[in-house]
């Protein structure tokens, strides 16, 4: 076995993608005169082919574009964290704690810092839809180019591109790293944790061990455990394969520990030594803990289904999809992530039968072991969790689809001259295109001739991947061309379909119309994006915004956005009149329960409130002679009233309506003050999901019906606080 697989940058040297095996190693860096930093950057490494730097240059420029066509259609996206981010702009308490307002009531149910840079380009470029959403582009450039540069270093240029351009070209990732929730920071730290594992390997350099601590840990502050889903196969294959001492590597993974604790745990630290009575309430904890909310709402809790305080309550079969090992593959997540799955995972089998005889430090095969566990590691526990589920999670999986594709293709057309390498390359380009074709056929009205084209181009490309060992490079190289495009023809098609779709909500998904079916225990009505609520609760909810265009006021569209004439878009264009929320089948707003005016029950939990500019209006005057210009139940029906009016609104009951912050007592302390001026009616799900008006928000809905004035503005219900009813 040639021992230049594990050279750095030598893999696919025999196919012209490199220098030769034979070729001297280059000088040191210091022994060169340095070059001016134009042409370094044009050029790249002294040892890759002229075109590779260019190339991978146009690929993230590509990306770049690709992911700010359109932005600001989705206005704030999720105006959930839109809110959030809005407050940290104002107030660096809420910067740092992650309030929802500016006035510090409660905060989101994650970790702050995945908010951090959005909210830092929001105090530099003020609050609008760039500002919010741009940091999460760059994020997406950002895991492209880590991927690229982890498959290039063992592999070659041309592995490296095509890993990010399966990576940019995935469904979800463009959903993802356009929206801003806390899915792409995380997909970036965790495609670093890999990068930096691999380099350990590679040199046995302590620092680079420690750095994959910092990436989880702060991967941790983005997203709570998920962060720690792909710990057992870094440190296990370090553990392995590190080329120092053994004594060495569990020291060495003692001290990346200790750098993720670091890293993950000063903030916990602070929050939970902070005196409650001083900070705001956690969001979605039941005892303002953050520990519990880690543990359990966001923690253990999904994996079992055991969520005190979720949407779906405690447990429930398949509430939020069915599970099992082909949950990946099926119609609810299928066309979001799964397009080159079944490619990848021949790749990483046939990688580590290449490698089986390398040396136990060999960093070929450790890079296979790390991309590849993180990928089935991830992959299993999604399979399998219980609780509540999103088809949006899936954006893990695609640094690692993306890496273990890139390498495994560069590794088998490296030896595609042995029959068992070209035969099993074809195989790959067989499943990628047949799973195309699967895909495709769940959409028949989505450009019906996509399918066949993917189908009978695999199959044709497959075939001349077979005798790519015998044929000349030119005809190889086309063969493998075709393949790569027969692979990535269906993904980059729906890719197209998600970047020129605005997204708004809570509940995103990739892909045109109908492409996803998840239903939260009951089906998704025709062509919308999202779900119905668990046990069939409130009908359906569209996952897909808006596809308005900004208001020529400066206001993207969205929730909480005002348009001209005090009206919003609909679902289908129409405008809705002010204060009102879409209508659903029934007659009633969001699909929940009539309230007496906003949005209530499921559409406003997870979508929020249309606001009118005459409910701005009122909302406005004399906000600032109050801490919160109003209240509202649960955190999207409260974000939407704060987007639109500037000024902080209180979410009662936090997210779902169901958290006890605050209290009846602490409410009614709040208003003697006279830091509250408005009770907005509605949103949420008030009392909890059994609706038996035992929880704080129906307890404060009721106080505040019974004994203060009632204002209406268009459909619109309002209390005010400062006036008896």
């Amino acid at each position: 076995m040639s021992t230049h697989f594990d050279q750095p940058g030598q893999q696919g040297a025999a196919a012209g993608w490199g220098p030769p095996p034979s070729a001297p190693p280059p000088a040191p860096e210091a022994a060169e005169p340095r070059r001016p930093l134009v042409p370094r950057v044009w050029r790249g490494r002294p040892e890759d082919p002229r075109w590779a730097r260019p190339a991978l240059l146009g690929l993230l420029a590509l990306t770049l574009a690709t992911y700010l066509y359109g932005l600001s259609a989705s206005g704030y996206a999720n105006s959930f964290y839109s809110a959030a981010v809005q407050a940290g702009g104002k107030s660096w308490k809420a910067f740092f704690f992650g309030s929802l307002d500016a006035g510090n009531a409660i905060t989101v149910d994650k970790p702050s810092a995945f908010m951090w840079p959005m909210e830092l380009s929001a105090r530099i470029f003020g609050l609008n839809s760039w500002a919010v959403l741009t940091p999460q582009v760059l994020m997406g450039v950002g895991t492209v180019a880590v991927v690229y540069a982890a498959v290039r270093r063992r592999f070659s240029p041309a592995a490296g591109l095509v890993a990010g351009a399966v990576l940019a070209l995935t469904p979800v990732a463009a959903l993802m790293f356009r929206f801003n929730n806390p899915d792409a920071l995380l997909a970036l730290l965790m495609s670093l944790a890999c990068y930096f594992v691999v380099r350990a390997v590679e040199d046995g350099r302590t620092r680079w061990l420690v750095w994959a601590g910092v990436a989880i840990g702060f991967a941790f502050l983005a997203k709570t455990l998920q962060a720690f889903l792909i710990l057992p196969p870094l440190a296990v294959v370090y553990a392995v394969c590190g080329p120092v001492r053994l004594r060495k590597r569990l020291a060495q993974l003692a001290l990346a520990t200790v750098a993720l604790v670091v890293a993950g745990g000063w903030w916990v630290a602070v929050v939970e030594l902070w005196p409650a009575s001083s900070r705001p309430y956690i969001g979605g904890s039941q005892n303002n803990s953050f520990l519990e909310l880690t543990f359990g709402y966001n923690g253990l809790g999904r994996i079992s289904g055991d969520e005190t305080g979720s949407v779906g309550g405690r447990g429930g079969s398949g509430q939020w999809g069915e599970t099992g090992w082909d949950r990946m593959f099926g119609s609810e997540i299928g066309s979001q992530i799964s397009w080159l799955i079944p490619a990848a995972l021949i790749l990483l089998a046939a990688g580590l039968w290449a490698t089986r005889r390398l040396r136990r430090a060999s960093v070929t095969r450790a890079s296979f072991l790390v991309w590849g566990g993180s990928l089935l590691m991830t992959m299993v526990v999604f399979s399998y969790m219980a609780g509540i589920f999103h088809q949006y999670y899936t954006v893990a999986l695609a640094p690692y689809v993306a890496a273990v594709t890139g390498m495994g293709a560069g590794l088998l057309w490296e030896r595609r001259r042995e029959t068992w390498a070209s035969i099993t390359l074809a195989a790959a380009v067989v499943a990628a295109a047949a799973w195309g074709y699967v895909l495709l056929d769940r959409t028949p009205d989505y450009l019906p001739w996509l399918r066949w084209l993917v189908l009978v181009g695999g199959l044709a490309a497959a075939f001349g991947l077979v005798f790519a060992g015998r044929i000349s490079r030119r005809l190889a190289l086309g063969a493998a061309a075709a393949g790569l495009v027969a692979a990535l023809a269906g993904p980059a098609a729906y890719t197209l379909s998600t970047v020129d779709s605005a997204h708004t909500g809570s509940i995103p998904t990739a892909g045109p119309a109908g492409a996803s079916t998840m239903g939260f225990g009951g089906g998704r009505p025709g062509g919308g994006d999202g779900g119905g609520m668990p046990g069939g609760l409130g009908g359906g909810m569209p996952g897909r915004g808006q596809q308005g265009q900004p208001s020529g006021n400066g206001n993207p569209p969205g929730q909480g956005q005002v348009f001209p004439g005090g009206g919003m878009p609909g679902r289908n264009g129409s405008t809705q009149g002010q204060g009102q929320a879409p209508q659903n089948g029934n007659g009633f707003p969001g699909g929940g329960a009539m309230g007496e005016g906003g949005r209530t029950g499921a559409g406003g939990l997870l979508n929020g409130a249309q606001v009118g500019s005459a409910a701005r209006k009122l909302l406005e005057k004399d906000a600032g002679d109050y801490t919160w210009a109003a209240a509202a139940i649960g955190s999207q029906n409260s974000a939407s009233y704060q987007l639109a009016t500037g000024d902080p609104v209180m979410a009662i009951g936090g997210f779902n309506g169901t958290d006890p912050s605050p209290t009846l007592a602490r409410f009614k302390e709040y208003v003697a003050a006279g830091k509250i001026h408005y009770f907005i009616a509605g949103g949420g799900m008030g009392g909890g999901m059994g609706g038996d008006g035992s929880g704080s928000a129906s307890k404060i809905s009721s106080w505040v019906q019974a004994n203060f004035k009632k204002v209406t503005v268009g459909s619109a219900t309002f209390y005010d606080l400062t006036r008896s009813g």
